[in-house]
């Protein structure tokens, strides 16, 4: 595990673009925060580092999922408004997990038992004012290495 606090949006992007950088087809990021946390900043800067066509990354809270196009496409999607099991599987959430694309899921705690072994959870919590902290815990070597890249970057 790795923590690393930022100061404000323009950091926490900064701190995503590094991330994206380091990402590859089939990368599962799984972002936990409460609301309000920078989940959606944060992946506004994943995109950013994987030179993503569109310059504005929303939160898909309405729509649940937003497709990226890039060099890499981005599935970015938000759990945060099902309830359960069901309607997570009803959104097709393997089919986006199949490796295709970089997919990064808000409120992932909502999939357990539907995520793949291996992932790299992000903990973002509010510290106050602008300030975030962003704890990385990796479940497998490839999100082991990813870590280790980005504390040795910033």
């Amino acid at each position: 595990m790795w923590t690393i606090t930022t100061n404000g949006p323009d950091e926490t992007k900064k701190l995503g673009e590094k991330l994206g950088g380091l990402l590859k087809a089939g990368d599962i990021i799984c972002l936990h925060g409460e609301l309000g946390a920078g989940k959606t900043c944060f992946t506004q800067g994943i995109a950013k580092g994987m030179n993503v066509a569109k310059a504005f990354i929303t939160s898909p809270t309405f729509v649940l999922v937003n497709e990226y196009k890039g060099a890499l496409p981005l599935y970015h999607i938000d759990l945060y408004r099902l309830n359960n099991i069901d309607e997570i599987e009803d959104i097709g959430l393997s089919e986006y997990l199949k490796g295709e694309a970089v997919t990064v899921i808000e409120w992932a705690e909502k999939a357990e038992g539907l995520l793949p072994e291996e992932s790299l959870s992000v903990y973002l919590e509010n510290s106050g004012g602008d300030k975030r902290s962003f704890t990385f815990k990796a479940t497998g070597k490839r999100y082991e290495e990813i870590i280790e890249k980005i504390g040795v970057s910033i």
